[in-house]
This record gives C-alpha cells, structure tokens and sequence, in this order.
C-alpha cells in the first residue's frame, strides 16, 4: 500500500508541475510581444546558451587549440588554450618524431651506433633513460652498458643525439644472426621503428644512454 501511495503522490506532483508550467507560459505569452524588442537588442538567451554550451562538457570549442606532433601538445601552455603566457616546454619525442640512422663502428670491439635527429618542424625531448632497444623476434632486449642515468637532450633543427649499441657482449662462440634491430624512445612509445644493421650476432646486448656527441656512445662493457 505504501507504494500505492508514493506512487499517486508522484503522479499528483508531476500534474500539478504541469498545471503550473500551463499558467507560467500564458503569463509569459501575454507579455512575449511587449518584450520582443528590448530582448532582440540584448540578443537571444538561447543564442548565448548554445555559444558556450562546449564550457561544461569539458569540450573545446571549434577551432581550439590541440595536441600534434611537433610540440604543440607539450609546448603550448598557458591559461585554458595552451598557447598563452608561460614559456613553451617541449613534448616527450617519440619514435616517429625522429629521422633515424645507424652506423656499425668498430672502437670498443664493435658497436651500432644510433643518430637520433628531430624530424623537420619537431621539437622534443628525449628522456634521461636508456633507449629500448629490441633484436629478433622473440624481442630480446638490451640491457644498460653505463650505470647512471644520462640527461634529457632536446631535438630541434640539425641538433643530434647518439647511443651506442654492443650486440654481443660474450666472449663465447654462438648467439643469433640479424640484420635489423627495434628502437623506441622508452617502454610505452607506441611507434617503434626498425633500423638495417647489416649482419650481427646478438648475444646479451647493451646499449648506451643519449648522449650529444658520438664519443661518448661507446658502449664499453
């Protein structure tokens, strides 16, 4: 029964609701005419509803300000656009924000060396962490070849960084045969690349941090 009741009570409500909207808008409509004018030159309430209708959802408006390669995600900051103020900050590079090359080198017992260069139109930076750096298809990983962090270098214009890669660090006969290997900038890059190699055995690899200048990417283990 008490259910009947809530039940009634709201229908009750929702009619009297109605009721009151009926008696609202002939109040409003009897008066609609006079205030046509003044309401025409202070603009139309819908009107300015519709403009900033994108403020609450949290959606930009058309035409606003967003993230693409080339810094524009990271380096725009500021006040709501990300374009405004404060000095821009480069983005995190990505593997696909870099013209790559390697060069088989031969100091150090031998090495890949990877050049790393900002596409054209991109400024980033590359972390202060190893680069990743995959052979083969079971996706065999290189491991550190110094023991302390390097620095972030940003990537801008003809500015190049350097890592240097040991495939086989071993001194035992053996290990795998390839021809390319698999570079991102750090574990989550989504776009990995292959770089040719030529031939290489791979057996407990190492690779260098970053650095800017090739002499210091000599993986020495």
């Amino acid at each position: 029964m008490s259910g009947n009741r809530r039940k009634a009570f709201l229908v009750s409500a929702t009619l009297a609701c109605g009721a009151l909207l009926m008696t609202a808008c002939q109040d409003t409509d009897a008066t609609a005419s006079a205030g046509t004018g003044a309401g025409a030159a202070h603009g139309s309430p819908s009107a300015t509803a519709t403009g900033n209708a994108a403020s609450p959802s949290g959606s930009p408006a058309p035409g606003a300000a967003k993230g693409t390669k080339g810094g524009a995600a990271g380096s725009g900051s500021g006040a709501g656009a990300g374009d405004g103020g404060r000095k821009p900050v480069g983005q995190v590079c990505g593997a696909n924000d870099i013209s790559w090359s390697t060069k088989s080198e031969t100091q150090g017992g031998g090495y890949v060396l990877i050049t790393a260069k900002a596409k054209p139109g991109v400024t980033c930076v590359l972390p202060g962490a190893l680069p990743t750096v995959a052979f083969g298809s079971d996706g065999t990983e290189a491991g550190p070849a110094e023991q302390a962090a390097g620095k972030q270098i940003t990537l801008s214009g003809n500015a190049a960084a350097y890592a240097g890669v040991n495939p086989k660090t071993t001194a035992a006969n053996g290990g795998k045969e390839l021809d390319s290997i698999i570079v991102a900038v750090g574990d989550n890059d989504p776009n990995p690349v292959s770089l040719p190699v030529g031939t290489i055995t791979v057996d407990k690899p190492v690779v260098t941090n970053w650095h800017t200048s090739p002499k210091d990417a000599v993986p020495l283990h």
